[in-house]
């Protein structure tokens, strides 16, 4: 079974999720925006290993160590779609922009696509492209512990911002309504910043995207 711990990363409190197999202890680490020596503790911590880096999109705070990390143990980048290649590029300018520690630029080992999948030991998680926040955003589903990590698509209350270049508010809500839903309400969803939610209560409530605006 799918397990996972979130910890809140960078001045932006970004949340990213160590994800592992709890028979193996096999992990992969999804957007680590910074705060290495943090993340490395947790994983020490949880006393499990490192196989890969998953990335939901190349923002700032969710890719900004991720170069730096995978050089020092080797990991494999995985995402996100090539949609953001443009993102990872500007990585260096990012950092400088935001006041973030310096940041490289990167050629992940594996772009991603709409219904690949990516799996840790004995989980496999399905992978949704999901346009909007950004061009080549994706989410990963794992159906067994109904779980999503959506990144910056979907928040507890609220939706990513669309105003960033590439942004696109008619393709976010498009993937919200279209990729997401159907993955279920009662699935948790760990978003990119805030605290988890569920499919269900925001179809319902979500003031942006929800019925109830409807």
């Amino acid at each position: 079974m799918l397990r996972y711990a979130t910890v809140p990363v960078t001045a932006f409190a970004q949340n990213c999720s160590i994800v592992w197999c709890d028979e193996t202890k096999a992990a992969a680490i999804i957007d680590p925006g910074g705060d290495i020596e943090r993340l490395l503790a947790e994983v020490k911590r949880l006393g499990v290993k490192l196989e890969a880096i998953w990335l939901t999109h190349a923002h700032i705070d969710h890719a900004g160590a991720t170069a730096e990390l995978a050089r020092r143990l080797s990991l494999p980048i995985i995402g996100p779609h090539q949609g953001d290649q443009f993102w990872i590029d500007a990585l260096p300018q990012q950092g400088a922009m935001f006041g973030f520690p310096p940041a490289e630029s990167f050629t992940p080992t594996r772009w991603l696509h709409d219904g690949d999948t990516v799996q840790i030991g004995h989980c496999t998680l399905s992978v949704r492209h999901c346009p909007g926040h950004t061009p080549g955003h994706v989410v990963f589903h794992c159906a067994e512990a109904q779980r999503a990590f959506v990144g910056d698509v979907l928040f507890a209350g609220s939706i990513g911002r669309t105003d960033f270049p590439g942004g696109n508010h008619a393709e976010l809500l498009a993937s919200i309504r279209e990729r997401l839903w159907p993955m279920g309400d009662e699935t948790v969803f760990i978003p990119g910043h805030g605290p988890e939610g569920t499919f269900g209560e925001e179809r319902r409530f979500n003031p942006y995207v929800g019925e109830a605006r409807a």
